[in-house]
């Protein structure tokens, strides 16, 4: 293998619980995002267009769809004879066999893989993130400050701050205290979970901590590095970054798309996204059709009404059918004469004539109120949704569900219909 001075460690594992159905068979970084891409196309992306061309993806929860998207890399440029791609799923070894048990843990398990190309630096990076970062010039300026580890931070509101890891740094930008999701934050700089680790440092911190349970590199190994006298700088990011993790996140990063001047743009010549793209028919509005700032996905068939709403590749929206403030991800039917308000539909999911989607008025939800806690109708892919029926505000459904599972034609507000079989 040739040496590489800087290789990327994508963590892409996590289950994603805090976007409830619509992870229920797929990994978070796989689920889709803007109409056309899936949330790891980001990461992935900056990574190419910053000059890294050897990415080890760590996956592990639902890996299916994930390890078909990525395949050897092609869309990113990263089928590579030295380096490339490779996906690196949990395995079993002659001695013990355990699951990625935190973040830490996970980049541990695959010291063999990071020693093939025994590099200078190590990037570790999150697989559920929207955003746009040169890590190039992050590395440039971990070598100008000496840094045995540098950390992507940006300024979030001090009322948001508990809940990341917070640095608190001097006027040169280095690290005097880290604190990991505290109650009372004394400092408005937080963690990206965006790291650059000299590798020696990395693999010396690793093998020290092996034996923590959950390793985790917020709660275990940067105060390990900052304890034993390691060298470490904040590396400040004022660009768009957006963790997608809960359900009223990422609709908000969608809607954000379409805004009359985006604040994250995809359309930038110079810093391109990437992603697997199938090959489909164009997209075809009829005549009697109403498109207005929305994005249309390639194959898309628009009979009815779309405004303000990211609509995925091949779905049909047929006559008289409304769609307001709407994510429809790829392969979705919206039947005749059916008003959708502000919901997600995942991939797949028919929903009849005459229905009513987002209804009536905002009441907590009898599932969870942890994971539906805004006004979202939220239905999970390969879902049915009869003719005729009316779901309310902060629902949630999963599978193929018939007339008699809504009384009197309707689902309330905060109910949910999770068929058995499905997860929540």
């Amino acid at each position: 293998m040739i040496k590489k001075e800087m290789i990327a460690m994508l963590l892409a594992g996590g289950q994603g619980s805090r976007l409830g159905v619509l992870t229920s068979g797929v990994a978070k970084p796989a689920v889709a995002f803007g109409g056309k891409y899936r949330i790891i196309d980001f990461p992935l992306s900056n990574c190419i267009n910053s000059g890294i061309d050897t990415v080890g993806v760590l996956t592990q929860y639902q890996p299916l769809r994930l390890n078909r998207h990525i395949g050897i890399g092609i869309p990113w440029d990263l089928d590579r004879n030295n380096g490339g791609v490779t996906v690196l799923p949990p395995y079993e070894r002659s001695d013990n066999s355990e699951w990625y048990t935190g973040t830490a843990n996970a980049i541990y398990q695959n010291l063999k893989y990071m020693e093939t190309y025994n590099p200078d630096y190590v990037l570790i990076l999150s697989g559920d993130h929207i955003y746009k970062m040169d890590y190039e010039v992050m590395l440039d300026f971990h070598k100008e400050n000496n840094a045995d580890v540098t950390i992507a931070a940006m300024p979030v509101p001090i009322e948001e701050a508990s809940r990341f890891g917070v640095v608190i740094t001097d006027e040169n930008k280095k690290i005097k205290e880290f604190e990991e999701k505290p109650e009372h934050p004394r400092s408005n700089l937080a963690s990206m979970g965006i790291y650059i680790f000299n590798w020696k440092v990395l693999r010396d911190s690793l093998i020290a901590m092996k034996d923590q349970s959950n390793c985790d590199f917020g709660k275990h190994i940067i105060p390990y590095c900052h304890e034993n006298g390691k060298r470490l700088f904040a590396y400040e990011f004022n660009g768009y970054w957006k963790d997608v993790g809960t359900l009223s996140s990422y609709w908000e990063a969608n809607m954000e798309l379409i805004d009359l001047i985006p604040e994250f743009n995809l359309y930038e010549e110079y810093w391109k996204i990437y992603t697997k793209s199938d090959n489909v028919a164009p997209q075809y509005l009829a005549a009697e059709s109403k498109v207005d700032t929305s994005i249309i996905g390639e194959g898309a068939e628009i009979y009815g009404e779309v405004q303000n709403s990211v609509i995925g590749a091949g779905v049909r929206i047929e006559k008289g059918a409304v769609v307001h403030n709407s994510i429809i991800m790829k392969e979705c039917v919206i039947g005749e004469n059916t008003v959708v308000e502000k919901s997600i539909i995942a991939d797949k999911t028919i929903v009849g004539a005459n229905c009513h989607l987002g209804v009536g008025e905002y009441a907590p939800s009898t599932l969870n109120e942890k994971v539906y806690a805004s006004d979202l109708v939220t239905i999970g892919e390969d879902s049915v949704i009869p003719d005729g029926v009316s779901i309310g505000k902060n629902t949630a459904i999963s599978g193929v569900t018939e007339p008699s599972d809504y009384p009197d034609g309707m689902l309330a507000g905060g109910g949910a219909i999770i068929k058995e079989g499905d997860r929540i």
